[in-house]
């Protein structure tokens, strides 16, 4: 029988799920429980070739999200009996380096990693806690996004913050995407032919959530997120780096407590902020002064990043784009990476250009810096981590 792993992401409103064998890489179904908690929810779920199973009702929450998603996988197949459960997890802070199978203990600890990430961490632990209950004799693993940056050196996670702020609070530079970047870098060493310790990389990794990763010999040595999510790049709705001095003035002038300028600031700004819409289809598709500013802060913002960390690593064998926005969007792709020539990175406009699937290079024949688009594939990476902390596979 198939070694099936059970990939459950677990969101604030949302559950999605994918049944995947790690070895095969064969995905049986996937779904999306989506709008709990809302007056209107909906599931789909995809089997096979035929058409998806649908179902409008209400959510009240993620136990009756979970409950449909059995629902549909009796309805319409297949039987899941996964062999494991694979969690994703979005902060593990400095206590787990690498997937963890799930215990009581686990559970506290991410628990207690809870005020890192308010709005992703207590809902990974309902989805973990209902996963428990409704497959209690089989092993979960928890996949943290954090894990992949546990790599970076002190002077690249150390903020020049107060020392109590750093020994006593935990304040760091912990990354995320890790999950993408793992499986990515991994994925664009094959593609170079090469083996990923030998492989210096840039990944962007450019979706509603957006990260830049300097990856030296596998291995993540800075990374522009954060502490949070909230740093780095021009997201969809995050507004990416700003001046620290920015919430005492707006406590100052506007009257904002810190609560409110940290939501603003996550949930209002980005594209949204400058467009009025954080789907950058929409802002792309438009032709008025408000997009192009936009889409030129957006680009702009990623080429600072890309001479940073070219200049950071030396040596950079490839740029990787990924996430929705990196593998689709060719305008984009092209002008993050615009003006760069003399560092010997370049966009082939002809191999850029359309929305080709797969692995692909997009840089001209014998580019100094090859230009790579790797689409991610976070659930699988999330099942064969899973695989591998499970006993039986002889693997640790």
């Amino acid at each position: 029988m198939a070694d099936r792993i059970l990939v459950l992401n677990t969101g604030s409103s949302s559950i999605k799920y994918e049944l995947v064998d790690p070895r095969t890489r064969e995905r049986p179904a996937r779904g999306l429980v989506e709008r709990i908690g809302e007056e209107q929810g909906r599931l789909t779920h995809r089997s096979g070739d035929g058409p998806p199973y649908v179902r409008d009702r209400p959510f009240p929450g993620h136990d009756e999200g979970l409950e449909a998603m059995m629902e549909a996988f009796a309805a319409a197949g297949p039987e899941p009996t996964p062999i494991a459960v694979g969690h994703r997890v979005v902060h593990g802070g400095i206590r787990f380096a690498e997937a963890v199978l799930i215990d009581d203990e686990v559970i506290a600890a991410i628990e207690e990693l809870a005020p890192l990430a308010p709005l992703h961490n207590p809902v990974n632990l309902t989805g973990i806690r209902l996963a428990r209950k409704m497959f209690p004799e089989v092993p979960q693993v928890a996949v943290f996004d954090t894990a992949f940056h546990r790599t970076l050196p002190p002077e690249a996670y150390t903020y020049a913050v107060p020392r109590e702020w750093r020994e006593r609070l935990g304040v760091r530079r912990f990354g995320f995407h890790g999950t993408s970047c793992a499986y990515v870098s991994r994925r664009a060493a094959a593609f170079l032919g090469r083996d990923p310790q030998e492989v210096n990389l840039i990944v962007l990794h450019l979706g509603n959530g957006a990260s830049a990763t300097a990856i030296e010999g596998g291995r993540s040595v800075d990374t522009s997120m954060g502490m949070t999510p909230l740093e780095g790049l021009v997201m969809g709705t995050r507004s990416g780096d700003a001046d620290p001095a920015l919430a005492g003035y707006l406590a100052r002038a506007g009257g904002l407590d810190a609560q409110q300028v940290e939501h603003a600031l996550s949930h209002q700004g980005g594209l949204l902020a400058l467009t009025g819409s954080s789907d950058m289809r929409e802002v792309r598709g438009r032709d008025d002064d408000e997009a192009r500013l936009a889409l030129e802060i957006y680009t702009r913002r990623i080429r600072k990043y890309v001479g940073a960390y070219h200049a950071l690593l030396g040596r950079v064998d490839a740029i990787v784009f990924t996430g929705g926005v990196g593998e689709n969007d060719a305008a984009t792709r092209a002008a993050c990476l615009a003006g760069l020539g003399r560092l010997g990175i370049a966009v082939d406009p002809g191999s850029n250009q359309g929305e080709s699937a797969g692995e692909r290079a997009v840089s001209p024949p014998g580019a100094e810096v090859p230009v790579l688009v790797i689409p991610t594939d976070e659930e699988w990476e999330i099942a064969r981590q899973t695989l591998a902390r499970l006993p039986s596979t002889g693997r640790s």
